[in-house]
């Protein structure tokens, strides 16, 4: 097997991957206009790896109004797809900050910045794979093309417009993950269940849909109850005298089933205590269930294992009741048979179904000649023999067709996307640009 990826790329690659850090590219909804619709460093980043991507004699192209760019090379009627993004998740507190999030530091090793593992990082480093064949003198026999997005981070408006204005990929894969590879992505469906207010009690908690809720306040009308009720259900609860705090264990929503559901126990005490249709519904029906059983039936299939539903928000006010639900679907189960029966069994809690977002689910099949190729390199490279797997996270890779997301994080990776210090192994981040140049080299070469 040839080496392709020189020292001189890796320090090409940190070079233009400590360029792309330094810029803020986190959404701005407030500075958003023609050609930045979700803000002016979002763009600026887009034009970045645009440049960089011309000084490595690709090929560019940038959507008038700034919601993709791509960069290309090669000749043909195939086009093989590398998706990243250039859009990343706020710092938070630099506080909890050892440097500064958008001042690339290279320390023991690591390069410690915001977006050197999601995605800003992976990017580069397979954009440095395919130059290293470049320099190799190796020909295509199809065009590659890197798409940029820049809403990777929020609702993918960025590719729902590429995939509205450009030509399909042929196949091709999204460093935005782990390795080996996944080729399974459960369908992503979050919605919310709304019916009529009480002015019995008020309940306001939980946020985030794809986040398991730990903790669920509660105070006002017979509280001694529901701590009673707390009690004999076995909950823990923090006691603030005129108000209590359920506690549960948070988690991603694509796992859980592996949580503890503050908002389901208190649900559980409140139905207790409180005659009310829509408390029950959670309290009542859900319980601590997180696999959907108890709402539409047990769903699962052998290609990418059961539904996930987690309950992730829920707000009651006398006017209105608002519940927000996540659920990652199994491959081959369709949406609209699955809120068919949700709208069924909500309707008997006077609550009523109302879409929020949806994306389709993924499956390419493990004896596809993308999936056989990927994951030999893989192997061939590593010898590590880890099964190829599904997720109920969603990448870029469900935009396309034959796509899967391949890397660039090894098994024993730490993560540290959308955590403060975020930071990449350079060892890593070289294995990576290394595999990826062997496997572009076997599936797009002549």
């Amino acid at each position: 097997m040839k080496q392709f990826v020189t020292k001189e790329h890796h320090e090409q690659a940190l070079q233009s991957l400590n360029e792309l850090i330094r810029i803020p590219s986190v959404l701005d909804e407030e500075d958003t206009g023609k050609g930045h619709p979700f803000g002016t460093k979002v763009v600026e980043a887009l034009d970045k790896v645009l440049a960089i991507s011309e000084e490595l004699g690709f090929r560019t192209f940038k959507d008038p109004d700034g919601y993709y760019g791509y960069s290309e090379v090669g000749s043909g009627d195939k086009l093989f797809g590398i998706l990243c993004h250039m859009d990343v998740v706020p710092a938070g507190d630099e506080k909890n900050w050892d440097t500064k999030p958008f001042d690339p530091t290279v320390k023991d090793g690591w390069l410690i910045g915001r977006g050197s593992q999601d995605d800003k990082g992976p990017s580069i480093a397979a954009m440095y794979a395919v130059k290293s064949l470049m320099d190799a003198g190796i020909e295509f026999n199809t065009r590659i093309r890197f798409i940029f997005g820049t809403d990777e981070e929020n609702l993918w408006r960025c590719l729902d417009k590429y995939n509205e204005k450009e030509e399909g990929i042929t196949q091709g894969f999204a460093p935005d993950a782990e390795f080996p590879l996944i080729y399974a992505e459960k369908g992503l469906l979050q919605a919310y269940l709304t019916g009529p207010g009480t002015s019995d009690f008020s309940v306001k908690a939980g946020g985030a849909l794809n986040v398991v809720p730990d903790a669920a306040p509660y105070a006002g009308e017979k509280l001694e109850e529901v701590k009673e009720a707390l009690n004999k259900l076995g909950f823990d609860f923090e006691d603030h005298g005129d108000s209590i705090i359920v506690l549960g264990k948070s988690i991603h929503a694509k796992d859980a089933p592996e949580g503890v559901n503050a908002i389901s126990r208190l649900s559980m005490a409140l139905a207790e205590v409180f005659n009310f249709a829509p408390i029950d519904f959670l309290g009542k029906l859900v319980k601590e269930n997180a696999t959907g059983e108890n709402v539409v039936g047990k769903t699962k299939d052998e290609q990418s294992g059961e539904l996930t539903m987690n309950f992730a928000s829920l707000e009651i006010t006398p006017e209105q009741t608002k519940i927000g639900v996540d659920m990652r679907i199994p491959v081959t189960f369709k949406k609209d048979d699955l809120v068919a029966k949700l709208t069924e069994t909500a309707k008997k809690y006077e609550l009523t179904y109302e879409d929020f977002d949806f994306l389709d689910s993924l499956y390419v099949p493990l004896d596809s000649e993308l999936v056989k190729n990927l994951l030999q390199t893989y192997r061939d490279i590593t010898g590590d023999m880890t099964e190829p797997f599904v997720s109920g996270g969603a990448t870029f890779a469900r935009t396309m067709n034959q796509c899967v997301a391949f890397g660039a994080m090894f098994p024993d990776t730490p993560d540290f996307m959308h955590q403060a210090n975020e930071r990449w192994e350079l060892s890593s981040m070289y294995k990576a640009m290394e595999i990826y140049a062997e496997a572009v080299y076997r599936l797009c070469a002549k």
